[in-house]
């Protein structure tokens, strides 16, 4: 859930500027659209291999397998391991509800515990105290861009032989010590949607894993659970990404090792700003980087900030307004463990725009009014 405060007509700045990221690429993209409309290929076209060994290269994995969005990443990535009825999946509070309604969807029960207060990830202390009999798989979600901390949660999940499924949407990319976060465990998601750090032009995802085994399954769900045309061996979906989308990508990818490097910067300028107005700015590990997917702050009277941020021409975010242990289709189908710290964040956090083509006379301009704002 993503709370937003309107443009109105005070309002000159996006949130975050496709536009401008699509003025700078619009000749390989054009030409790849063409392209396509050209051949006539528009399901599984040429362009959707290509892409996936574009994203394969740049992550370091095996293989990638893309679908239509990052819910169905999530949702195949749990057929693929037989997650289902009876089954407990260990996730944290504190996510789009994306990632507790696609363990519903397959019968499991979301599991949720607490986060770390200084990263917005999954606490690994509170994991094992969660494990049951019945859990089969850690979700851990790589929260505002910066990876979990998947080391800890690979080693608990290996002495508990439990799946680990990667939840990389705004994190895809990001450095984790030799790494790239959605090759950080046996299996890695994300999701292309417009709005994250690697986005396209509508709905997208896809899976990552250096299992030949899962791969295969994987595409075959992704297809109806079909292996040959009209055999289906396996209960599947349709989870295909379009080949419009994959042409999309495909030069974004080029360019997005450049534009992880411009959030970082711009990150780090709103950094060395805030630390001067005693704000609680986001804290990333040394043995990391985020590629700020959100920058966000902790604002104890946030609608206050808010409404002050919109009458100078700043729009803001709220990711997340509440837990999705507090959400009401959830409430009695979830077990949950302490989670306050995670509650105590949804009344707090608050996202200021950050995207790669940011100029910085408009950063300079962000960064006063929130001075104005506090």
């Amino acid at each position: 859930m993503l709370i937003t405060q309107r443009r109105d007509r005070t309002m000159s700045l996006p949130f975050i500027d496709l536009k401008a990221q699509y003025n700078s690429l619009k000749d390989q993209i054009d030409a790849r659209i063409q392209t396509v409309l050209n051949h006539g290929q528009y399901i599984m076209g040429p362009e959707v291999e290509e892409c996936e060994k574009a994203l394969q290269n740049f992550l370091g994995c095996q293989y990638a397998i893309t679908c239509a969005s990052g819910t169905d990443a999530a949702l195949m990535s749990m057929m693929a391991l037989n997650i289902g009825p009876g089954d407990e999946v260990i996730t944290t509070a504190f996510s789009f509800i994306a990632t507790i309604e696609t363990i519903v969807l397959v019968g499991a029960t979301p599991v949720m515990v607490d986060i770390d207060p200084a990263t917005f990830n999954m606490d690994v202390h509170q994991i094992e105290s969660a494990i049951t009999e019945k859990t089969k798989a850690i979700v851990p979600v790589s929260l505002y861009g910066q990876p979990a901390d998947m080391d800890e949660i690979n080693s608990i999940a290996a002495k508990h032989r439990l799946h680990v499924i990667e939840d990389a949407a705004q994190s895809f990319g990001a450095p984790y010590k030799s790494k790239r976060s959605g090759n950080l465990s046996e299996i890695g998601i994300t999701s292309f949607f417009p709005a994250k750090p690697l986005g396209c032009y509508g709905d997208g995802g896809a899976i990552f894993t250096n299992n030949s085994d899962w791969a295969e399954k994987l595409k075959r769900i992704r297809n109806h659970g079909q292996s040959q045309r009209y055999h289906h061996p396996l209960v599947g979906l349709n989870g295909r990404l379009d080949t419009l989308q994959c042409a999309i990508l495909l030069p974004k990818i080029e360019r997005y090792p450049w534009e992880i490097e411009q959030r970082q910067r711009i990150a780090k300028n709103y950094s060395e700003a805030f630390s001067q107005m005693e704000l609680a700015i986001p804290f990333v590990r040394a043995d990391r980087e985020s590629v700020w997917a959100q920058y966000t702050l902790r604002v104890p009277r946030r609608e206050q900030f808010q409404k002050r941020m919109n009458e100078l021409g700043i729009p803001t975010a709220v990711h997340y307004p509440s837990t999705m242990a507090d959400q009401p289709a959830y409430q009695k189908i979830s077990r949950v463990h302490d989670i306050s710290e995670a509650r105590k964040a949804s009344q707090q956090v608050v996202s200021l725009p950050i995207y790669p083509d940011m100029s910085p006379q408009i950063q300079d301009k962000i960064i006063e009014s929130v001075r104005q704002s506090l």
